[in-house]
């Protein structure tokens, strides 16, 4: 079999019962961490303009835009609702050979249960599946140092999560994965130089893409094969080559990958989560932001690379560049003593005290802290003040990481936060109730129903 087919075999072969209790517990977080994302971002531009594409062109359709009680086809509600999990940079990572959002998945597996009348149980097995398969794609491959967007492997798990939803058989979940790998590969430049609006879209159209090929699939549609080993195939344009043993994936005695993903406790590019801990911690030493002489943040690799070494992370003018600008972060850890949604505000990106302060700070590699990730994502700052005192912070695991999870409270309560703008907090919490309870569910078209902003 090509690794296609053994995907698709390997998806075909979950189910519920494979999961385990402390998985669907874990999928249960994500669930809710990511409709507070979603709903949180219910009136940002890039979502309103997606939405009105979506409401213009597919009224009447199977699937719930998020925040209303209109619906769409599945390709472009899984489209808007994704681009609201992604839009605040604030949903879940994965970071391995390529680093990874992998609740960008959720979507397209709501929006998909929802047209096929599927149970809690199908909406958990199918989200298991999505992160199984991308996260162990980015173990295999690093391809954003060939160019390529992360996006990429979601073509593969969101179309195996739509199909498995769908009940289709390997043959077509094969196929699924062969039209959608072929005709939507996306490049890096959504994440190089100053960042645009479409880099919280990016997996939101991979995922639509994927849906749009699973339904093709489904049809019969057949797809270009061997996607990943042919002649001008995955291996030979985008990758390299790599082996996937799927007899490995989770299931039986193998953990699922879904537990080793990281819930954000900050609305903050990952790579930086760890250096804005250190930085708050290294605030408490001081009085006032205006006895820093100079900030240095010692980071790894991808720290650097993504964060970083670009001129636009230095004086970033969008708030994409901002929430990927290690920089401006700890600078405004530094100066505030917070990072929430409020950091990336226009106000604050034109304020004149914060370019000036961002002059004070380097950030270099340090090839000690390179070799621990992704193990540990760590990040070092050292303060130098005026009174000649020099204060140093490191942090490896943030919170949310793995080795120092977020509790189910914090996890609720980020929720709610996330959701006041828009809803009561009976409202939110009749939403966690609902997914903490999920797998009791017949329907999870009620999930959609709960989030109506009103």
């Amino acid at each position: 079999m090509n690794t296609a087919e053994r995907l698709s075999e390997y998806a075909e072969s979950i189910s519920y019962s494979d999961l385990g209790e402390d998985i669907a517990i874990e999928a249960k977080k994500r669930i809710i961490d990511s409709l507070g994302c979603a709903i949180g971002a219910f009136g940002e531009v890039p979502v309103k303009i997606a939405r009105k594409v979506a409401e213009s062109n597919h009224l009447g359709g199977s699937s719930t835009i998020l925040g209303l009680e209109t619906k769409t086809s599945p390709d472009l509600a899984t489209f808007v609702n994704g681009l609201m999990v992604r839009y605040f940079d604030y949903n879940d990572t994965y970071l391995s050979k390529e680093p990874a959002h992998p609740s960008d998945n959720i979507s397209a597996c709501l929006a998909v249960g929802e047209r096929e009348g599927s149970s809690g149980k199908d909406l958990l097995t199918a989200i298991v599946l999505a992160y199984e398969v991308q996260c162990r794609l980015c173990d295999a491959a690093d391809i954003r140092h060939r160019g390529w967007d992360h996006v990429c492997y979601g073509l593969v798990s969101s179309a195996l999560a739509a199909g498995k939803i769908m009940g289709l058989p390997r043959q077509k979940l094969t196929h699924s994965v062969n039209i959608s790998l072929n005709a939507h590969i996306a490049m890096r430049q959504v994440r190089a130089g100053e960042l645009s609006e479409w880099k919280g879209a990016s997996f939101a159209n991979a995922a639509r893409n994927a849906v749009f090929s699973t339904m093709l699939a489904a049809q019969g549609m057949t797809g270009p094969s061997p996607i990943f080993e042919g002649e001008m195939g995955f291996f030979k344009q985008v990758s390299g080559p790599f082996e996937l043993d799927t007899s490995g994936f989770g299931g039986g005695k193998n953990r699922f990958k879904l537990g080793e993903t990281y819930i954000k406790y900050f609305p903050a590019e990952y790579h930086a989560q760890s250096a804005i801990w250190a930085a708050l911690q290294a605030r408490r030493g001081i009085g006032s932001p205006d006895e820093i002489v100079s900030v240095e943040v010692e980071t790894h690799e991808a720290g650097y690379a993504i964060l970083s070494k670009d001129k636009e992370k230095w004086a970033p003018s969008t708030k994409e560049t901002a929430d990927h600008s290690m920089p401006y972060m700890v600078g405004m850890a530094l100066l505030q003593g917070k990072i929430d949604n409020s950091t990336y505000s226009a106000r604050n990106l034109s304020d004149r005290r914060v370019r000036s302060f961002l002059k004070k700070i380097s950030v270099k590699e340090d090839r000690a802290l390179t070799e621990m990730y992704p193990r540990h994502i760590a990040n070092r700052v050292t303060l130098r003040l005026k009174d000649g005192r020099t204060l140093t912070e490191q942090v490896d695991d943030p919170r949310g990481h793995p080795n120092n999870p977020m509790t189910r409270d914090e996890v609720e309560a980020k929720f709610v936060r996330l959701t006041k703008r828009f809803l009561k907090e009976s409202e939110a919490r009749a939403i966690t109730s609902f997914v903490w309870n999920i797998e009791r569910q017949r329907r999870v078209a009620a999930l959609p129903e709960l989030c109506v902003v009103r």
